[in-house]
């Protein structure tokens, strides 16, 4: 009998999760039953998203269990089939992540082109994380030709294909921000930014209003906090904001302090609108097909940061929390067991 190494949630955490958040262990695999498939898993991400997942409360997604395994974007290659859907030997997606092993209902996976990009990449800009991009960018606040666009936690998974996707859709300058020189450098050199701001240095309004002195049309926000303020004031009238995640509040143990400018938007008449990509999936057939040829001809380009090993989840998991990540945070799976 095959066994698995899983990653469960030991400890709900107060504020920052630490290693003792999480727990190992190891656990029999079954047999697929009819209708469903047995799945190794070679890759698996981790999202700022399942932080909250980690408190007992309500939410747009339930919380994870006390004592459960853990669970989140993965791909691996079917190992063995009961469904006619999902033969044997393909490599699919699916949301049973932080295990080595998964058992699936055939319905709960989809079948990926490993043709078209590696198979990590449908974790990645082929995935929910450049869906979210193309979604915020075209639906929730769409780019016009000749907008400015401003992108936070603009290195990272989301914000990396972001500033290239605004390019693509017509945007005139593109700004970024993200924390350090290195990161910053990467939003000029390889992400097509027109320009970058370093949040750790000095005051994050003023050098949005020095990057963009007649103001921003579109900003897709994953920070929240002084961010959303500061582009709350930047924004031209008529401007368009997508709340795309709040990752500044999501290890606080009290309630996150909010702009304290909103009437700003008001007053400038600016729609700020949330987005869960869960609901834009009906996307994916057009996004997938025009993000795998820009990857293959190079026109996007995205990076990854790499931990080695299913012991390794919750360190790149913390890793990407604190901002330890270029692009995005994948944790390369093992082999057999």
């Amino acid at each position: 009998m095959t066994t698995s190494r899983e990653i469960r949630l030991a400890a709900r955490p107060a504020g920052e999760p630490g290693p003792e958040t999480f727990e190992f262990a190891t656990t029999d695999v079954p047999s697929p039953a009819d209708g469903q498939v047995l799945v190794r898993n070679t890759w698996m991400s981790v999202d700022p998203y399942m932080r909250g997942r980690m408190d007992d409360a309500p939410s747009y997604i339930p919380p994870f269990a006390l004592g459960g395994v853990l669970e989140g974007s993965a791909v691996g290659e079917v190992l063995a089939s009961r469904a006619e859907s999902v033969p044997a030997g393909a490599t699919v997606t699916h949301f049973r992540g932080w295990r080595e092993y998964a058992v699936l209902d055939a319905a709960s996976a989809t079948v990926v082109d490993t043709s078209i990009a590696p198979a990590e990449a449908f974790l990645g800009p082929l995935g929910t994380t450049g869906l979210s991009a193309y979604a915020a960018l075209t639906r929730t606040a769409p780019v016009r030709e000749g907008d400015v666009v401003f992108v936070s936690a603009a290195a990272g998974a989301v914000g990396s294909v972001a500033g290239q996707l605004a390019r693509k859709l017509g945007a005139s300058r593109v700004i970024g921000s993200a924390g350090g020189p290195h990161k910053t450098r990467k939003l000029i050199d390889d992400f097509g930014y027109d320009a970058a701001i370093d949040h750790r240095q000095g005051s994050l309004a003023e050098q949005l209003a020095k990057a963009a002195p007649e103001g921003v049309d579109v900003y897709l926000d994953a920070v929240a906090g002084d961010h959303l303020e500061a582009a709350i004031d930047a924004m031209r009238p008529g401007g368009r904001i997508a709340m795309v995640g709040a990752i500044s509040g999501y290890n606080a143990t009290g309630a996150a302090p909010g702009p304290g400018n909103l009437f700003t938007a008001a007053a400038k008449e600016v729609t700020l609108r949330g987005m869960l990509v869960t609901n834009h999936l009906d996307l994916f057939a057009e996004w997938i097909p025009k993000a795998a040829s820009w990857l293959a001809d190079g026109t996007l380009h995205t990076e990854v940061t790499v931990e080695e090993g299913i012991e390794r989840a919750p360190d790149a998991f913390l890793g990407m929390m604190r901002g330890a990540n270029t692009g995005k945070m994948l944790v390369r799976l093992g082999g057999t067991r």
